[in-house]
Protein backbone atom coordinates (compact mmCIF):
# COMPACT_ATOMS: atom_id res chain seq x y z
CA UNK A 1 0.00 0.00 0.00
CA UNK A 2 1.08 3.28 -0.77
CA UNK A 3 0.31 6.60 0.99
CA UNK A 4 -0.45 10.38 0.15
CA UNK A 5 -0.36 13.53 2.09
CA UNK A 6 -4.17 14.77 2.97
CA UNK A 7 -4.40 17.79 2.56
CA UNK A 8 -3.28 20.49 5.13
CA UNK A 9 -3.98 18.23 7.62
CA UNK A 10 0.10 16.27 8.13
CA UNK A 11 -1.97 13.10 7.56
CA UNK A 12 -0.55 10.24 5.43
CA UNK A 13 -3.36 7.73 3.80
CA UNK A 14 -3.35 5.24 1.73
CA UNK A 15 -3.82 5.92 -1.83
CA UNK A 16 -6.63 2.94 -1.53
CA UNK A 17 -8.93 3.74 1.47
CA UNK A 18 -12.31 2.40 2.37
CA UNK A 19 -15.51 4.14 1.21
CA UNK A 20 -18.04 2.49 3.86
CA UNK A 21 -21.57 3.34 2.50
CA UNK A 22 -22.24 0.36 1.38
CA UNK A 23 -21.99 -1.04 4.95
CA UNK A 24 -24.36 1.09 6.11
CA UNK A 25 -27.61 0.11 3.47
CA UNK A 26 -28.62 1.68 -0.26
CA UNK A 27 -26.49 -1.21 -1.73
CA UNK A 28 -28.24 -4.69 -0.53
CA UNK A 29 -28.61 -6.52 2.19
CA UNK A 30 -25.11 -7.19 4.67
CA UNK A 31 -24.42 -8.73 7.23
CA UNK A 32 -22.74 -6.81 10.21
CA UNK A 33 -20.05 -9.69 10.38
CA UNK A 34 -19.26 -9.14 7.09
CA UNK A 35 -18.77 -5.70 7.14
CA UNK A 36 -16.53 -5.59 9.89
CA UNK A 37 -14.64 -8.74 8.61
CA UNK A 38 -14.51 -6.39 5.49
CA UNK A 39 -13.39 -3.31 7.66
CA UNK A 40 -10.30 -5.33 9.56
CA UNK A 41 -9.41 -6.82 5.66
CA UNK A 42 -9.08 -3.49 4.61
CA UNK A 43 -6.84 -2.62 7.65
CA UNK A 44 -4.98 -5.65 7.05
CA UNK A 45 -4.12 -4.61 3.23
CA UNK A 46 -2.90 -1.18 5.10
CA UNK A 47 -5.70 0.82 4.84
CA UNK A 48 -5.81 4.03 7.29
CA UNK A 49 -8.80 6.27 5.82
CA UNK A 50 -12.46 5.40 5.89
CA UNK A 51 -15.19 7.40 4.60
CA UNK A 52 -18.51 7.16 6.26
CA UNK A 53 -21.43 9.41 7.13
CA UNK A 54 -24.17 10.02 9.14
CA UNK A 55 -26.86 9.17 6.98
CA UNK A 56 -25.47 5.94 5.96
CA UNK A 57 -27.63 3.17 7.82
CA UNK A 58 -29.01 6.07 9.84
CA UNK A 59 -25.77 5.50 11.80
CA UNK A 60 -25.06 1.88 11.24
CA UNK A 61 -21.84 2.62 9.31
CA UNK A 62 -20.69 4.84 11.93
CA UNK A 63 -21.13 2.85 14.84
CA UNK A 64 -19.34 -0.08 12.64
CA UNK A 65 -16.43 1.61 12.03
CA UNK A 66 -15.50 2.53 16.05
CA UNK A 67 -16.43 -1.46 17.12
CA UNK A 68 -13.35 -1.52 14.19
CA UNK A 69 -11.36 1.34 15.91
CA UNK A 70 -11.89 -0.44 19.43
CA UNK A 71 -10.13 -4.05 18.25
CA UNK A 72 -7.05 -2.03 15.49
CA UNK A 73 -3.83 -0.62 16.99
CA UNK A 74 -3.19 1.37 14.46
CA UNK A 75 -4.00 5.05 13.33
CA UNK A 76 -7.16 4.95 10.99
CA UNK A 77 -8.55 8.37 10.17
CA UNK A 78 -11.95 8.64 9.82
CA UNK A 79 -14.02 10.80 7.86
CA UNK A 80 -17.83 11.31 8.32
CA UNK A 81 -20.18 13.70 6.61
CA UNK A 82 -23.26 15.95 7.91
CA UNK A 83 -26.26 17.27 6.18
CA UNK A 84 -28.07 15.03 4.64
CA UNK A 85 -30.26 14.22 7.65
CA UNK A 86 -32.34 17.25 6.67
CA UNK A 87 -35.84 16.38 5.06
CA UNK A 88 -35.20 18.74 2.34
CA UNK A 89 -31.81 19.99 1.17
CA UNK A 90 -31.99 23.75 1.93
CA UNK A 91 -29.27 26.16 2.89
CA UNK A 92 -31.55 27.08 5.97
CA UNK A 93 -31.17 23.68 7.25
CA UNK A 94 -26.95 24.18 8.05
CA UNK A 95 -27.61 25.84 10.92
CA UNK A 96 -26.11 26.38 14.37
CA UNK A 97 -27.99 24.02 16.00
CA UNK A 98 -28.02 21.60 13.23
CA UNK A 99 -24.26 21.03 12.49
CA UNK A 100 -24.02 20.71 16.38
CA UNK A 101 -26.45 18.33 16.51
CA UNK A 102 -25.44 16.20 14.06
CA UNK A 103 -21.74 16.76 15.08
CA UNK A 104 -22.81 15.47 18.57
CA UNK A 105 -24.72 12.24 16.99
CA UNK A 106 -21.58 10.85 14.88
CA UNK A 107 -19.47 11.85 18.26
CA UNK A 108 -21.63 9.30 19.98
CA UNK A 109 -22.02 6.79 16.73
CA UNK A 110 -17.65 6.58 16.65
CA UNK A 111 -17.47 6.37 19.84
CA UNK A 112 -15.07 9.15 20.13
CA UNK A 113 -14.45 13.05 21.90
CA UNK A 114 -13.18 14.87 18.07
CA UNK A 115 -13.99 13.74 14.38
CA UNK A 116 -10.84 13.43 12.39
CA UNK A 117 -12.62 14.83 9.61
CA UNK A 118 -15.92 16.48 9.08
CA UNK A 119 -17.51 16.66 5.61
CA UNK A 120 -20.46 18.84 4.44
CA UNK A 121 -22.40 16.20 2.34
CA UNK A 122 -23.09 17.42 -1.39
CA UNK A 123 -25.28 20.42 0.56
CA UNK A 124 -27.07 23.40 -2.04
CA UNK A 125 -25.20 25.08 -4.17
CA UNK A 126 -26.25 28.21 -2.75
CA UNK A 127 -24.59 27.56 0.59
CA UNK A 128 -20.90 28.22 -0.96
CA UNK A 129 -21.79 31.84 -0.90
CA UNK A 130 -23.10 31.79 2.77
CA UNK A 131 -19.48 31.74 4.88
CA UNK A 132 -21.53 32.05 7.77
CA UNK A 133 -21.43 28.32 7.48
CA UNK A 134 -17.71 27.95 7.53
CA UNK A 135 -17.66 29.94 10.45
CA UNK A 136 -19.75 27.75 12.45
CA UNK A 137 -17.54 24.68 10.89
CA UNK A 138 -14.29 26.97 12.48
CA UNK A 139 -16.14 27.37 15.91
CA UNK A 140 -16.65 23.83 15.99
CA UNK A 141 -13.07 23.15 15.75
CA UNK A 142 -11.64 25.56 18.51
CA UNK A 143 -14.66 23.91 20.53
CA UNK A 144 -12.44 20.84 19.50
CA UNK A 145 -15.55 19.20 18.35
CA UNK A 146 -13.74 18.47 14.82
CA UNK A 147 -9.69 18.41 14.07
CA UNK A 148 -10.86 19.54 10.29
CA UNK A 149 -13.69 19.48 8.16
CA UNK A 150 -13.94 19.43 4.04
CA UNK A 151 -17.10 19.01 1.85
CA UNK A 152 -18.26 16.62 -0.31
CA UNK A 153 -19.58 18.04 -3.56
CA UNK A 154 -22.02 16.86 -6.43
CA UNK A 155 -20.61 19.37 -8.87
CA UNK A 156 -17.25 21.23 -10.55
CA UNK A 157 -18.71 24.92 -10.10
CA UNK A 158 -19.58 24.05 -5.82
CA UNK A 159 -15.45 22.20 -5.79
CA UNK A 160 -14.01 25.73 -6.73
CA UNK A 161 -15.86 27.48 -4.56
CA UNK A 162 -15.37 25.36 -1.75
CA UNK A 163 -11.13 25.20 -1.70
CA UNK A 164 -11.45 29.56 -1.40
CA UNK A 165 -12.56 29.24 1.70
CA UNK A 166 -8.85 29.04 3.95
CA UNK A 167 -9.88 26.35 6.03
CA UNK A 168 -11.66 23.86 3.85
CA UNK A 169 -9.30 20.97 3.76
CA UNK A 170 -10.98 18.47 1.63
CA UNK A 171 -12.77 18.27 -0.87
CA UNK A 172 -14.59 14.46 -2.22
CA UNK A 173 -15.79 14.65 -5.70
CA UNK A 174 -16.92 12.09 -8.15
CA UNK A 175 -13.78 11.02 -10.03
CA UNK A 176 -13.54 8.00 -12.19
CA UNK A 177 -12.98 6.79 -15.99
CA UNK A 178 -16.34 7.63 -16.77
CA UNK A 179 -16.00 10.69 -14.83
CA UNK A 180 -13.00 13.07 -16.07
CA UNK A 181 -14.37 16.50 -16.20
CA UNK A 182 -12.54 17.36 -12.42
CA UNK A 183 -9.04 16.74 -13.59
CA UNK A 184 -9.87 19.02 -16.78
CA UNK A 185 -11.21 21.65 -14.76
CA UNK A 186 -10.30 21.45 -10.95
CA UNK A 187 -7.36 19.41 -9.79
CA UNK A 188 -5.13 22.25 -10.77
CA UNK A 189 -6.91 24.76 -8.34
CA UNK A 190 -7.21 21.88 -5.51
CA UNK A 191 -3.54 21.72 -5.98
CA UNK A 192 -2.40 25.43 -5.40
CA UNK A 193 -4.59 25.50 -2.28
CA UNK A 194 -2.86 22.33 -0.81
CA UNK A 195 -6.54 20.55 -0.67
CA UNK A 196 -7.01 17.26 -0.74
CA UNK A 197 -8.92 15.35 -2.88
CA UNK A 198 -10.97 12.30 -2.17
CA UNK A 199 -12.47 10.29 -5.53
CA UNK A 200 -15.75 8.84 -4.80
CA UNK A 201 -17.99 6.55 -6.81
CA UNK A 202 -14.40 5.60 -8.24
CA UNK A 203 -16.00 2.24 -9.40
CA UNK A 204 -19.11 4.06 -11.08
CA UNK A 205 -21.07 2.28 -8.58
CA UNK A 206 -19.42 -1.35 -9.70
CA UNK A 207 -19.96 -0.64 -13.63
CA UNK A 208 -16.25 -0.38 -14.05
CA UNK A 209 -15.62 -3.55 -11.65
CA UNK A 210 -16.56 -5.28 -15.31
CA UNK A 211 -18.82 -8.02 -13.28
CA UNK A 212 -22.12 -6.50 -14.83
CA UNK A 213 -23.87 -7.33 -17.60
CA UNK A 214 -27.07 -6.18 -19.08
CA UNK A 215 -29.58 -9.01 -17.50
CA UNK A 216 -27.91 -8.09 -13.60
CA UNK A 217 -30.29 -7.59 -11.39
CA UNK A 218 -30.18 -5.24 -7.93
CA UNK A 219 -32.15 -5.97 -4.80
CA UNK A 220 -34.91 -3.85 -3.97
CA UNK A 221 -33.21 -2.08 -1.63
CA UNK A 222 -29.88 -0.78 -3.50
CA UNK A 223 -29.28 2.15 -5.17
CA UNK A 224 -28.50 0.57 -8.75
CA UNK A 225 -32.38 -0.17 -8.32
CA UNK A 226 -34.44 2.51 -7.22
CA UNK A 227 -32.23 5.48 -8.40
CA UNK A 228 -31.54 5.14 -12.02
CA UNK A 229 -33.16 8.05 -12.40
CA UNK A 230 -32.31 9.97 -9.57
CA UNK A 231 -35.53 8.80 -7.68
CA UNK A 232 -33.80 9.20 -4.43
CA UNK A 233 -31.76 11.41 -5.26
CA UNK A 234 -28.90 12.98 -7.26
CA UNK A 235 -28.44 10.44 -10.19
CA UNK A 236 -24.84 11.23 -10.70
CA UNK A 237 -24.54 8.81 -7.55
CA UNK A 238 -25.76 5.66 -9.37
CA UNK A 239 -23.85 4.43 -12.01
CA UNK A 240 -21.83 8.11 -12.25
CA UNK A 241 -24.98 9.07 -13.97
CA UNK A 242 -24.38 7.00 -16.93
CA UNK A 243 -26.59 4.86 -18.74
CA UNK A 244 -26.56 1.49 -17.91
CA UNK A 245 -25.74 -0.12 -21.00
CA UNK A 246 -23.76 2.75 -22.12
CA UNK A 247 -21.69 1.75 -19.44
CA UNK A 248 -21.20 -1.76 -20.33
CA UNK A 249 -20.36 -0.82 -23.76
CA UNK A 250 -17.26 1.50 -23.10
CA UNK A 251 -16.44 -1.06 -20.38
CA UNK A 252 -16.27 -4.11 -23.01
CA UNK A 253 -13.74 -1.26 -24.67
CA UNK A 254 -11.70 -0.84 -22.08
CA UNK A 255 -11.07 -4.42 -20.93
CA UNK A 256 -8.34 -4.56 -24.43
CA UNK A 257 -6.45 -2.05 -22.21
CA UNK A 258 -6.04 -4.44 -19.51
CA UNK A 259 -2.51 -5.14 -18.42
CA UNK A 260 -1.96 -8.84 -17.89
CA UNK A 261 -3.42 -10.07 -14.66
CA UNK A 262 -4.69 -6.79 -13.80
CA UNK A 263 -8.80 -6.93 -12.90
CA UNK A 264 -10.95 -4.04 -14.30
CA UNK A 265 -11.56 -3.24 -10.87
CA UNK A 266 -8.01 -2.82 -10.07
CA UNK A 267 -7.25 -0.57 -13.18
CA UNK A 268 -9.89 1.49 -12.88
CA UNK A 269 -8.14 2.46 -9.68
CA UNK A 270 -5.18 2.80 -10.93
CA UNK A 271 -6.33 4.78 -13.33
CA UNK A 272 -7.53 7.25 -10.43
CA UNK A 273 -3.90 7.16 -8.61
CA UNK A 274 -2.48 8.54 -11.98
CA UNK A 275 -3.24 11.50 -11.53
CA UNK A 276 -1.55 13.48 -8.39
CA UNK A 277 -3.72 15.82 -7.10
CA UNK A 278 -5.92 12.66 -5.52
CA UNK A 279 -5.36 11.72 -2.12
CA UNK A 280 -6.98 8.77 -1.77
CA UNK A 281 -9.69 6.12 -3.84
CA UNK A 282 -12.37 5.01 -1.29
CA UNK A 283 -14.32 2.41 -3.19
CA UNK A 284 -16.53 0.44 -0.97
CA UNK A 285 -16.43 -3.42 0.00
CA UNK A 286 -19.04 -5.41 1.22
CA UNK A 287 -16.75 -8.50 1.64
CA UNK A 288 -13.29 -8.94 2.55
CA UNK A 289 -12.36 -10.69 -1.22
CA UNK A 290 -13.45 -7.45 -2.69
CA UNK A 291 -11.47 -5.35 -0.38
CA UNK A 292 -8.33 -6.78 -1.02
CA UNK A 293 -8.74 -6.91 -4.36
CA UNK A 294 -8.81 -3.26 -4.52
CA UNK A 295 -6.34 -2.62 -2.26
CA UNK A 296 -3.75 -4.16 -4.66
CA UNK A 297 -4.52 -1.30 -6.99
CA UNK A 298 -2.48 0.48 -4.79
CA UNK A 299 0.69 -1.34 -6.18
CA UNK A 300 0.32 -1.83 -9.69
CA UNK A 301 2.72 -0.26 -11.85
CA UNK A 302 1.85 3.53 -13.38
CA UNK A 303 -0.50 2.75 -16.92
CA UNK A 304 1.07 3.85 -20.02
CA UNK A 305 0.56 6.93 -22.04
CA UNK A 306 -1.12 4.92 -24.53
CA UNK A 307 -3.52 3.01 -22.13
CA UNK A 308 -4.32 6.39 -20.81
CA UNK A 309 -4.99 7.71 -24.17
CA UNK A 310 -7.18 4.40 -24.91
CA UNK A 311 -9.19 5.41 -21.66
CA UNK A 312 -9.53 9.15 -23.06
CA UNK A 313 -10.99 7.98 -25.92
CA UNK A 314 -13.51 5.73 -25.01
CA UNK A 315 -14.56 8.67 -22.70
CA UNK A 316 -14.86 11.10 -25.78
CA UNK A 317 -16.77 8.85 -28.09
CA UNK A 318 -19.30 7.06 -25.27
CA UNK A 319 -19.81 9.13 -22.13
CA UNK A 320 -19.11 12.63 -22.45
CA UNK A 321 -21.88 13.11 -24.22
CA UNK A 322 -23.84 12.39 -21.21
CA UNK A 323 -21.51 13.55 -18.39
CA UNK A 324 -19.02 16.20 -19.18
CA UNK A 325 -21.40 19.31 -18.78
CA UNK A 326 -23.82 18.05 -16.03
CA UNK A 327 -21.71 18.08 -13.06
Amino acid sequence: MKYRQLGRTGWKVSDISFGAWAIGGAWGTVSDDESLTALHQAVDCGVNFIDTADVYGDGRSERLVAQLKKSEKGEIVVATKAGRRLPRQTVEGYSRQNLTMWVEDSLRNLSTDSLDLLQLHCPPSALYDRPEVFGTLDDLVRAGKIRYYGVSVEKIEEARKAVEFPNVQTVQIIFNCFRQRPADQFFARAKQKRVGILARVPLASGLLTGKFRRGSTFAADDHRNFNRQGQAFDVGETFSGVDYNVGLEAVEEMRALLPTGVSMSQFALRWILMFDAVTCAIPGGKRAEQVAENCRASDLPPLTDEVMTGVRRIYDEKIRPLVQDRW
